[in-house]
């Protein structure tokens, strides 16, 4: 029997592109892929599918879209498509999430915690589950600093925002039942454009300084932001996605959990450096304290006109070093590594270059 695939959070951008590289990796042990999707998105579901199928080894009707909602309990599936997927579902990759820095707390936590407390039910009734695939993000650590390993989670820590704060409770419940479950956790750094092409379909994380640089590109002065010496953890989403794919269906990863991040990170002065050398081809000078970087952006003029939101510059002041040994370990012998951020750069800028009017791309700024 072939694997049966079930991903929740498409057609967004990181479950869109997994299954693009599950289909790669894997298309030759894959019987059929379940997509999640919510009601309102299932016309940008077709069209983004019919974008994959198009070149694609998988057959049209190798997949199957599941019209649901894990805010709701038993995901909001129908009674006769739950008979079929507790029948046939062999790997779950739960990626549905609230991403957003600044999102209310209400929302994140219907989202990411309740979300999740019903895909956790929901698989225990599957009856040919290999793996349980739960993306987290590395940020759960909060406000912690230090080196933080994989194998780590509850430590009192406080956090930044609703976004790590949910997304931390959320992976409490996934933790709490993977004696019963064969589970991977997968907690990626701050997620980048394709290492190779830059592509991305939005503007944010590392993207947010290069919308301020963009802004101060004729600035006779360009100040280095805070004493810089915290890391910057950015990885690039071909990294991210190989990875996921490898270490989900290989029986290595059962059981694991992995901080997808860069084992050489750069302070955060050397990234601001780098990018201002890349973009504007000039070197930054003196230094401005992260309040009074963060106080223009309390008005929301200036926030939209800056394109950046003040709470990403909060990841510029916790001295935290992820731990990624487990992943680099578990890599070993598939070719699968993370590239030297530097190398990504000037993909990444030419891509910003072409596309940085798009609105679209950028995160809408409240």
């Amino acid at each position: 029997m072939g694997q049966s695939y079930f991903i929740t959070g498409y057609p967004g951008f990181l479950a869109s592109n997994l299954l693009k590289q599950l289909i790669h990796d894997h298309h030759k042990n894959i019987e059929k892929i379940y997509l999640l999707v919510l009601p309102h998105f299932k016309e940008e579901a077709s069209i983004s599918l019919e974008q994959i199928i198009h070149t694609s080894p998988l057959q049209k009707e190798q997949f199957t879209f599941i019209i649901g909602d894990i805010t709701k309990e038993n995901l909001g599936v129908q009674s006769e498509e739950q008979a079929l997927l507790q029948r046939t579902v062999t790997h779950v990759f739960h990626l549905a999430a609230i991403y957003d820095l600044v999102v209310p707390q209400p929302t994140a936590y219907k989202v990411n915690v309740t979300g999740t407390k019903h895909v956790n039910n929901w698989i225990k009734g599957l009856q040919q589950l290999e793996r349980y695939i739960y993306f987290s993000t590395a940020y759960v650590s909060g406000k912690r600093e230090g080196r933080i390993l994989e194998g780590e989670l509850i430590a009192g820590q406080a956090f930044k925002n609703h976004y790590e704060q949910t997304k931390y409770v959320a992976e409490v419940l996934v933790q709490e039942q993977k004696d019963t479950i064969p589970t991977t956790i997968i907690r990626p750094g701050v997620v980048k454009g394709d290492s190779k092409t830059g592509a991305t379909i939005k503007f944010d994380g590392l993207y947010f300084m290069l919308n301020l640089l963009d802004k101060l590109r004729f600035s006779p002065i360009i100040p280095f932001i805070g004493d810089g010496n915290a890391e910057g953890n950015f990885v690039p989403v071909d990294y991210v996605l190989q990875a996921t794919s490898y270490l989900a269906i290989h029986p290595i990863g059962e059981g694991k959990t992995y901080h997808l991040t860069d084992p050489n990170p750069y302070q955060m002065w050397e990234i601001q450096q780098l990018l201002t050398s890349y973009y504007l081809g000039k070197s930054p000078k003196g230094t401005i304290p992260i309040t009074a970087a963060k106080a223009p952006l309390a008005y929301k003029p200036v926030r939209k006109w800056l394109k950046a939101e003040p709470e990403a510059m909060d990841y510029f002041l916790i001295h935290a070093t992820y731990d990624c040994s487990q992943a680099v370990t578990d890599l070993q012998g598939s070719g699968i590594t993370c590239p030297d951020l530097k190398e990504t750069l000037e993909p990444m800028i030419a891509f910003y270059r072409k596309y940085k009017d798009d609105y679209t791309r950028h995160i809408p700024i409240s």
